[in-house]
C-alpha cells in the first residue's frame, strides 16, 4: 500500500484539476429579482439576478409621445395575456430607444414584468434562456441593446429562429425588445442593390437584401426615432435641469439655453442623451 500512496495522491490531484476545468453545475436563478443579465464565463452560462436595476420613470421620457404610447400599449397587452408583438426600436443614436424600454420596465415590473438583458454575442444561447423561463408565471422581455450584425456574424440566425422560424414555438410569456441604429440590422452594400430586378413592372430584390430584410421583418412592431429639433432638445434640457435640482429660474435662462446649444454643437448631436449630459454638468457646477 505504501508504494500505491504516491500514485493515489497524483490521481487525486489530477482529478481535482480536471474538475476545475469542467463547467460548474448550473444554479437556479434568483427569481425574486425583477431584472436579469445572461452571463458567460469559464465555460458556463447562467442567468444573473440584477437586484439594483437602472430605474427610469416614464415621466422622464420627453418628446417621444407616439413611441411611448405604442410601447406601453404593446407591453400592457402582453401582461394581460393578449396579442402582442416583438419590438424593434431603431433610429438615431441617443434618442431614447433603450431608455424607453427601461422606463416601461420601471413602470410595470410590479405587475409581473421581468427584463433579461442579453448581449448580441450570446444570442446563440437563446434556446437555453427560453428553457429556463418557459414554465414561469412571470412575463419576460429579452432586451437586446444596440443590436446589429456584420456580414460575417451568424448570431442573427438564432434570433431569427426564436422570433419566427423554429420548429419549437416561443413561450407565450416572452417578447423580444431590441434597439438598433439600423432598421435592417445588417450592413447593406451598393452591389446588393444592383442584384435587384424589375419583372412586369415590379421590383424584386436580390437574395442578399432579402436575407437582411428578413430578420427585421420578424419583429411585428417597429418604432422609429429621429433627431430632435432645437425646441425639443431645449425642452428636454429644461426637464433634466429641474429633475436634477437646478433652481427654477435657471431652466428658462437665455444664457443657459445658449450654453446648452453650444454643448450640443460641440457634441454634434441634439439628442436626449446630450441634453441629460449637459444638465448633469450644469447642475454639478452649482454651489
Amino acid at each position: 500500500m505504501s508504494e500505491l500512496s504516491p500514485l493515489i495522491d497524483r490521481a487525486t490531484q489530477l482529478i481535482e484539476r480536471l474538475e476545475r476545468l469542467l463547467p460548474a453545475t448550473p444554479t437556479e436563478p434568483d427569481w425574486r429579482a425583477h431584472a436579469f443579465r445572461w452571463r458567460k464565463a469559464n465555460g458556463r452560462s447562467w442567468l444573473q439576478a440584477v437586484h439594483e436595476p437602472h430605474e427610469l420613470p416614464l415621466d422622464d421620457i420627453h418628446c417621444l409621445e407616439r413611441q411611448k404610447a405604442e410601447i406601453v400599449r404593446n407591453t400592457r397587452q402582453f401582461l394581460a395575456g393578449r396579442g402582442a408583438n416583438n419590438l424593434l426600436l431603431w433610429g438615431s443614436r441617443g434618442t431614447g430607444k433603450s431608455s424607453l424600454i427601461k422606463a416601461v420596465f420601471t413602470e410595470m415590473h410590479t405587475e409581473g414584468l421581468r427584463l433579461i438583458e442579453v448581449d448580441k454575442d450570446d444570442l446563440i444561447d437563446l434556446p437555453d434562456i427560453l428553457d429556463l423561463i418557459r414554465h414561469r408565471q412571470e412575463r419576460f422581455i429579452i432586451f437586446c441593446d444596440d443590436l446589429s450584425f456584420e456580414a460575417s456574424e451568424s448570431g442573427y440566425k438564432a434570433l431569427k429562429a426564436v422570433l419566427d422560424g423554429s420548429i419549437s414555438a416561443p413561450p407565450p410569456n416572452l417578447l423580444i425588445y431590441a434597439t438598433s441604429n439600423r432598421r435592417h440590422l445588417l450592413p447593406e452594400f451598393q452591389q446588393e442593390n444592383r442584384d435587384a430586378r424589375v419583372i412586369d413592372g415590379e421590383i424584386h430584390l436580390g437574395e442578399a437584401i432579402e436575407e437582411k430584410i428578413s430578420l427585421s421583418d420578424r419583429f411585428g412592431l417597429w418604432l422609429s426615432f429621429y433627431p430632435f429639433t432645437q425646441d425639443q432638445y431645449l425642452a428636454i434640457v429644461r426637464h433634466w435641469l429641474v429633475r436634477l435640482g437646478a433652481p427654477t429660474a435657471a431652466t428658462h435662462d437665455a444664457a443657459v439655453e445658449r450654453a446648452a446649444l453650444q454643448w450640443a454643437q460641440h457634441r454634434g448631436s441634439r439628442s436626449g442623451r446630450t441634453a441629460w449630459q449637459f444638465a448633469r454638468d450644469r447642475v454639478g457646477r452649482l454651489d
